[in-house]
């Protein structure tokens, strides 16, 4: 299905916006719903769109819509705790305050493009998911306001994320936000752990061992990568009633540690040891 088939609204909005004589389109945009590829998409065709040479056609075969279509232009970045760190950068699990320093740096010199900075998440797959409190932290958000709030000529922001809440208010006060709906119904589901692992924060610390054991068990008939998936999936819906809770994002993040060294072949029982200790008080 084409993208102008599923929304004829925003593409038709966005492509009179762009193709009229006095561009009338905002230069911090905020995406917000459960269909992060097509908001990724949508966000491309946009910068597309504003770098085409020719008649701007879906069809169009200049080298700048060729680029973007292959993900290659060197004027429109898609900016992730994955994608564009700068060679000193190290950070894997967050947008980093070098890579809003990079862009910085970037704008300071003229550009003959019109520069699109895509900010997202992307996991270890290469699919694409939203910005949240924490892979785009307060830090590195409050880095970037200046440049969105005094934006030069011919650069455009476009922030992708599920819920609106998760970006900073900064964000969305110097953004026009545009709701992309989805027919996807998305649900953390945690049925693998419930009974064993729901309401952890209940549990008492003498409980760690007793609970590790009771993971160590279920991951006879269950993945542990499932497992801990369920656990995360837990921890987001908690943190969607509760959405700045701190202590929350850092078990999320403790979540995130546990599935990289789940990928490296680390014993179950020392994973969920772990998880058990950082996460039950």
């Amino acid at each position: 299905m084409q993208l102008s088939d599923k929304y004829p609204f925003l593409t038709n909005y966005f492509t009179q916006a762009l193709t009229a004589s006095n561009r009338a389109l905002p230069q911090s945009l905020l995406f917000y719903g459960n269909d992060l590829k097509s908001q990724y998409i949508l966000a491309t065709e946009i910068a597309r769109l504003l770098n085409c040479k020719n008649d701007r056609s879906d069809t169009c075969e200049c080298l700048n819509c060729k680029w973007i279509r292959e993900g290659t232009h060197p004027a429109v970045l898609t900016i992730s705790r994955l994608d564009n760190k700068p060679d000193d950068d190290d950070s894997k699990t967050v947008i980093s305050i070098k890579q809003s320093l990079m862009i910085k740096e970037m704008l300071v010199s003229a550009s003959e493009f019109h520069r699109v900075f895509i900010f997202c998440d992307r996991d270890d797959d290469g699919n694409i998911s939203g910005l949240n409190p924490l892979n785009f932290q307060a830090e590195t958000s409050n880095s970037l306001l200046k440049i969105i709030e005094e934006p030069q000529p011919n650069i455009t922001f476009i922030f992708l994320t599920r819920y609106i809440d998760d970006v900073l208010p900064t964000i969305i006060s110097r953004s026009q936000c545009f709701f992309v709906p989805s027919k996807e119904t998305v649900t953390y589901d945690y049925s693998a752990i419930d009974g064993i692992f729901t309401n952890y924060f209940e549990f008492n610390r003498k409980d760690v061992f007793n609970i590790s054991q009771k993971l160590q068990d279920l991951s006879k008939e269950t993945p542990v990568n499932v497992i801990l998936d369920s656990i995360q999936n837990y921890i987001l819906t908690l943190l969607k009633t509760n959405p700045r809770n701190v202590e929350l994002i850092k078990h999320i993040e403790i979540l995130e540690d546990a599935k990289r060294q789940a990928k490296l072949g680390i014993r179950p029982i020392n994973i969920f040891d772990d998880i058990c200790l950082k996460l039950i008080n």
